[in-house]
């Protein structure tokens, strides 16, 4: 009868270890915040894919009149250096948004190989729908950077 009241409550200890474990305070864990040197890293690539956002006008100019070897140069040139330059940025945003900031940098660079091929057929209507959808990827991406940086940009 000892034995079994012994077992019985070390059954008992082990259940309310067990209880009392699983019950603690829950611990609210802060945001994720952007470090000062992910903030530095940002800001040193976002003017370039700004500059490149703003030449949209130009690329449309070269599209209508038909400029086909200045076009694979503004794709080769700025708009390659802006995609690695997303690629930068994507790499050093908050977890959450680093996936939609790698997709739309995989999209820009969908687009600029459409674009190339229309170029390389002269295909006027391919390139300004596939040149349209390549700035509201950049735009879409700028959306994505945290909004010290944004309103550090914009003004």
């Amino acid at each position: 009868m000892a034995r079994q009241r012994t077992i019985l409550s070390l059954i008992i200890v082990f259940v309310a270890t067990f209880l009392i474990s699983c019950g603690g305070p829950s611990v609210a864990t802060p945001p994720p915040t952007y470090t000062t040197a992910q903030l530095e890293k940002i800001q040193e690539y976002v003017p370039e894919i700004i500059a490149v956002r703003d030449r949209a006008q130009e690329m449309q100019r070269l599209i209508q009149t038909k400029q086909w070897i200045k076009i694979g140069n503004f794709i080769h040139g700025p708009m390659g250096e802006a995609k690695l330059n997303m690629g930068y940025v994507a790499s050093n945003l908050l977890p959450k948004e680093q996936s939609a900031a790698r997709k739309l940098t995989k999209n820009l660079f969908d687009h600029l190989v459409k674009i190339d091929q229309a170029a390389e057929t002269a295909n006027s209507q391919s390139a300004f729908s596939n040149s349209q959808a390549a700035f509201a990827d950049l735009d879409e991406f700028l959306k994505l950077l945290p909004n010290t940086i944004r309103q550090t940009e914009e003004s």
